[in-house]
């Protein structure tokens, strides 16, 4: 967990981006043309909100470059690629219940499938990536991840999120996670107040 009163940073944003309808799942997968829509619609939400977005910062699977393509396009934006920004295998044996084991590893953090990545061990690449962009010049980076990921980003900052706000992710979607005093997330993608955590 980040503590900003002992580091002296101020004011950083986070806009973490999920990826928008994918053809599938393994890392060449591109967008769908629904998905391609999507991500134009995308470029114009992000420019339309005014969010300052001074570094893109991409997982380097094709459907999340493809997804922030438009924007960084539009707004002459160069897109960094980092690898702790792929998304997290959970096992590379499929699973029948895969649905019940990956709410299982929410709670129990340490648990690890055959070729799988615990959900502490993607934490730690998270905390990892977070460490270093907080140590940059830039106040507002946009990251660009995959479904799984964000969450456990968003459960970086603030441990209850889980199982349920993955459940209920879209493709694409977007948060802001404001770095100050305290910790605030909000869901910009269909905002409600439900959707607020302050820490």
């Amino acid at each position: 967990m980040v503590n900003l009163k002992n580091e002296g940073w101020i004011l950083k944003k986070l806009i973490v981006v999920r990826h928008c309808s994918a053809t599938g799942q393994e890392r060449d997968a591109a967008l769908t043309i629904a998905g391609e829509k999507q991500a134009h619609f995308l470029a114009n939400f992000l420019i339309q909100n005014n969010l300052q977005i001074e570094s893109i910062i991409s997982s380097p699977f094709t459907r999340a470059i493809q997804s922030i393509a438009p924007f960084a396009l539009r707004t002459n934006l160069p897109v960094g690629e980092d690898e702790r920004l792929e998304e997290r295998i959970l096992s590379n044996n499929p699973m029948e219940d895969w649905l019940q084991k990956l709410e299982y590893t929410f709670t129990n953090i340490d648990i690890a499938f055959l070729g799988g990545e615990s959900t502490k061990q993607a934490m730690d690449r998270v905390a990892s990536l977070i460490q270093d962009i907080l140590q940059q010049e830039h106040q507002v980076t946009l990251l660009v991840t995959h479904g799984n990921l964000l969450t456990l980003i968003l459960k970086y900052f603030d441990n209850r999120i889980g199982f349920l706000e993955w459940k209920n992710l879209s493709n694409p979607d977007i948060y802001e996670i404001t770095l100050d005093e305290q910790t605030t997330i909000h869901r910009l993608w269909g905002k409600t107040v439900e959707n607020c955590y302050t820490r």
